[in-house]
């Protein structure tokens, strides 16, 4: 006999074992399904300080940002709770069973809104409302304008919930939705190893091009960093408001 619960307004069947603590206590980690190595990295940075901080990780359990989460979060000792966009009972591919199962060893929880209702394109968008409903925080790490992530976000927002989003690289159509939501004032900027009240002038490239306008190859060569590096920190402090570009030079924004 399949096990249900009530979780808020929510009746959700569900795999593991059930303990109320793991909710009280959740941040949702969401983006695209074509994850590039950028956003890779950044969940193996964003996940394991919020494990280390207490928190449950919420995700969509899909290939590419969600399933990344989940996985960073059971290495790095945390539990994680899988909202699929399918019935409970739903055979798996076997490397997502391997998963699954992984989940439910570490304490973490896979959950439905459904028995055996097969996946289809209005069950995703309908699961995107336990992620965004059971989570205090939403971290947006890679989105494209169009895309389930920014659903999720939206309706974290209509529902109170603190919004973040990690800016990318503005040549990337899988941080074109992430750079929106900061740019438009809907996420906060998550930064990692900065404090995000921190004004990124003080860091680093900012005292660097406190004195001159430099091209990248100019910051490779000063800081002895790589070019996807430099240009993954310009961006953000572009979308920031700290520097401007002019003719390929980066240089303080004094306004």
């Amino acid at each position: 006999m399949e096990k249900t619960k009530r979780l808020g307004k929510f009746k959700v069947y569900w795999k593991g074992e059930w303990d109320e603590k793991i909710f009280e206590k959740c941040a949702a980690v969401v983006g695209s399904r074509r994850m590039t190595q950028y956003g890779q990295r950044v969940v193996e940075k964003l996940v394991p300080v919020l494990v280390h901080e207490g928190w449950s990780i919420v995700s969509g359990f899909m290939y590419g940002v969600d399933q990344a989460a989940h996985k960073t979060c059971i290495d790095c000792g945390g539990r994680t709770i899988a909202v699929v966009g399918w019935g409970i009972n739903q055979k798996l591919e076997m490397r997502d069973e391997i998963l699954e199962r992984e989940i439910i060893s570490a304490g973490g929880l896979v959950i439905s809104e459904w028995k055996d209702q097969p996946g289809t394109l209005w069950t995703f968008p309908a699961r995107n409302k336990i992620v965004a409903a059971i989570s205090q925080r939403i971290y947006v790490v890679e989105a494209a304008s169009r895309s389930g992530a920014l659903i999720t976000a939206e309706m974290g927002r209509a529902l109170g919930k603190e919004i973040w989003a990690v800016p990318g690289p503005v040549t990337s159509a899988v941080s074109a939705g992430t750079n929106q939501l900061i740019r438009n004032g809907l996420a906060k900027m998550w930064l990692p190893g900065i404090d995000i009240k921190s004004n990124s002038k003080q860091t680093e490239m900012g005292i660097i091009l406190e004195n001159e306008a430099l091209t990248v190859d100019d910051l490779v060569r000063k800081t002895g960093r790589s070019a996807e590096e430099i240009g993954s920190e310009l961006t953000m402090m572009m979308l920031a408001g700290d520097i401007v570009e002019k003719d390929g030079k980066y240089c303080l924004n004094d306004q």
